[in-house]
């Protein structure tokens, strides 16, 4: 890769053959003992998704998958997940990892699906701490309650932070399919303004820092990425000790219109990747998403349409062929600003289905999806 005297360097598309895409991986769809307490026995978010209707003329709900309801959890239906995304250009799968305080919540998909799939290997994993835990009540029916239930925040600090760390690289740091960023474990926080405001800048520090020292240790390395960080916190990351930035959906207009147009929102999202390397001085990856419509958790309060997640906003004007346009542009732009690891773009998500994201065939598109991913990989 072509350097300059700057710590970053442009590197011509011509130069660069190979991209790295990661899927995020939403680990909603298989029952769990906590959820068996708020919820009929056996429930999972396809219970939302088979229930959901539509809320407008022309409204693509419920959405429905090629492959039926199946429990992630078991290894056999995540071999066929595996071989769909190696077949299709996936690279890596980041789950979402519920952590609070020693408490683990929905790890089924990962430890008995993904980790016992005889197809392991090529399609590599790593982990997202969703340091939020998951809704005790969907469809969300209160319109004017808090958007975020204070019960679900997770509070940390650097001792609890350390203990996370511990957890997750004794079992799966180690492991060889583990995905690495120039031989370091890659590890992103979901919500890093919340990880920020409750320990205050040095404290992130110092949970960061006593999290790399006990890896040293092991002789593991850590690449820690930030999601979606605020203004104000943008040009601390890179002192705090995060090493790259990206986001979970980018897409719509939190405060936008209820409907929003897809090409018309990319158009604008993309135009703003560029600012995030100058304002944090770290390494941007691209996010893309095929859609966003998350009325499957939303209660139906038939023409009344709160202004809100999870009733509002609804991306309009989705398909196949607009979610490869807008790859394309995350291809461009992640290999023009190649920084000291391969060019990576993150899709959210493989399997989101209940907002409306996801890459899995579903009935009305086929594998239209996957092949948009694998005709833009290369």
């Amino acid at each position: 890769m072509a350097q300059t005297g700057s710590r970053y360097s442009r590197t011509s598309i011509e130069t660069v053959t190979k991209l790295a895409i990661g899927a995020y991986y939403y680990p909603g769809w298989h029952p769990c003992p906590v959820r068996d307490s708020a919820f009929p026995k056996g429930w999972s978010e396809w219970d939302l998704l088979k229930n959901c209707t539509p809320r407008f003329a022309g409204h693509n709900q419920p959405k429905l998958p090629l492959w039926g309801y199946e429990n992630e959890a078991d290894p056999k239906v995540f071999d066929k997940k595996l071989q769909a995304a190696e077949a299709y250009g996936i690279d890596f799968f980041v789950f979402a990892s519920y952590w609070s305080r020693g408490k683990r919540l929905l790890e089924g998909a990962l430890d008995q699906g993904f980790m016992q799939a005889k197809s392991r290997g090529k399609v590599r994993f790593a982990l997202m701490w969703a340091n939020r835990m998951p809704r005790k009540v969907m469809p969300v029916k209160d319109a004017a309650a808090r958007l975020i239930d204070p019960s679900r925040l997770v509070y940390t600090d650097p001792a609890d932070f350390l203990e996370y760390v511990r957890h997750i690289a004794a079992r799966y740091f180690v492991q060889s399919d583990y995905y690495r960023v120039n031989d370091a474990c890659y590890l992103s926080i979901f919500d890093t303004a919340f990880f920020i405001r409750q320990l205050g800048p040095e404290g992130a520090a110092q949970a960061i820092n006593d999290a790399r020292a006990h890896l040293a240790g092991q002789s593991l390395k850590l690449h820690l990425v930030a999601i979606d960080p605020i203004p104000e916190h943008r040009p601390l990351l890179k002192q705090i000790g995060f090493d790259s930035v990206t986001h979970y959906v980018f897409l719509p207009d939190w405060s936008g219109p209820y409907h929003q147009d897809f090409s018309e929102c990319a158009r604008e999202k993309a135009a703003i990747w560029q600012e995030y390397q100058p304002e944090t001085g770290l390494p941007y990856v691209p996010s893309v998403t095929p859609g966003w419509d998350a009325s499957p958790r939303a209660a139906d309060y038939g023409k009344e349409k709160p202004g809100r997640y999870p009733w509002s906003p609804v991306l309009t004007g989705c398909s196949p062929e607009k979610f490869a346009e807008f790859l394309r542009l995350a291809k461009t732009f992640a290999i023009e600003h190649s920084q000291f690891f391969e060019p990576t773009v993150m899709i959210s998500s493989w399997n989101e289905w209940t907002e409306g994201h996801y890459l899995e065939p579903d009935k009305k598109h086929g594998y239209a999806w996957l092949e948009a991913v694998r005709s833009v990989h290369g």
